[in-house]
């Protein structure tokens, strides 16, 4: 994209419509805002049978500091309609998927979506193009697909999106192909950094005898996370983990665990509860397409002089 050429427009069920350039939306009130992306799909590769799509382990998540414009003043001043319900977020990227060329497009009802910042800054420097160069949609707390980038225009509706990507893609599909309840917010989830030193075939971790300080991260799209335990015996027990201060509601925060491990084979977990009283489960259940697996996830390691 030629950042001097861009133009989003807000229009559909509005007042007026805006066509702002990208000068036009730097020059309006600026907020900073570290937030977590993961990927509905992450953690999909864990899950027995294996759901057939990118095969994500734990690695489709990560947080930054956005920077941008809030999108309710902009509503406000195209003038919203009395029966708009939704706003569609549609993007630059162009494709053909579900059999029919068409644009990224998302949707939100019209509550969520005056908490979204249009962000034109990820950590101090414009977005790289990877990241939506040069805008992005930025929703706190909900899966990634939500956060639409090459953000080039925005829409009030007046009745519920049905495009591909809000009806057909990201749905808790059962076993049958049924498709149940769409994603939204991102559920509460731990990782640790593994300790000690992999094996390459099996990845299970061996380290020495001793006191280790197990760390992680833990997020939640429901709230900020409030406690987090951890296992050394597959989830038999847990004790709570010492937690960091929180860098902002809608950012992952650090945890820390001392552990005086013995000689012997454990497996290490990870547990987060969120301020809204959501817990990570020990098992997740299945779906088809291998979303939204918050389940604990566990570390098989060996100690040993």
């Amino acid at each position: 994209m030629d950042a001097v050429g861009f133009t989003l427009e807000v229009g559909g069920a509005v007042s007026k419509t805006l066509r702002l350039s990208l000068g036009d939306l730097q020059s309006r009130e600026r907020l900073t805002m570290p937030a977590t992306f993961e990927c509905a799909g992450n953690g999909r590769a864990l899950l027995q049978p294996r759901p057939i799509s990118q095969p994500w382990l734990t690695e489709a998540v990560g947080t930054a500091e956005w920077a941008g414009t809030p999108l309710k003043p902009l509503l406000d001043e195209a003038g919203v309609g009395k029966d708009a319900v939704e706003v569609l977020f549609t993007g630059l990227d162009h494709g053909l998927e579900g059999g029919t060329p068409q644009a990224y497009e998302r949707s939100l009802p019209l509550a969520d979506a005056e908490d979204a910042l249009l962000a034109y800054e990820m950590n101090g420097g414009p977005l790289p193009p990877q990241h939506g160069f040069p805008l992005r949609l930025v929703v706190p707390g909900w899966y990634g697909m939500t956060n639409v980038k090459w953000l080039a225009r925005v829409t009030l509706l007046e009745e519920a999106f049905d495009g591909y990507q809000n009806a057909v893609a990201y749905r808790m599909y059962d076993a049958n192909g049924e498709p149940g309840e769409p994603l939204t917010r991102m559920l509460p989830r731990s990782l640790m950094v593994p300790p000690g030193i992999p094996d390459f075939m099996t990845r299970r971790r061996f380290l020495a005898p001793g006191p280790v300080t197990l760390l992680g991260r833990a997020w939640s799209g429901f709230g900020p996370v409030e406690r987090v335990q951890v296992s050394t015996d597959g989830g038999e027990s847990f004790d709570d983990a010492t937690l960091d201060d929180p860098v902002g509601t809608a950012a992952w925060r650090r945890w820390r665990y001392v552990w005086d491990a013995p000689p012997g084979e454990f497996e290490l977990c990870s547990r987060a509860t969120d301020v809204a009283g959501n817990e990570q489960p020990l098992v997740a259940p299945w779906n088809l397409k291998g979303y939204a697996n918050n389940a604990v996830d566990r570390i098989p390691v060996e100690v040993a002089a």
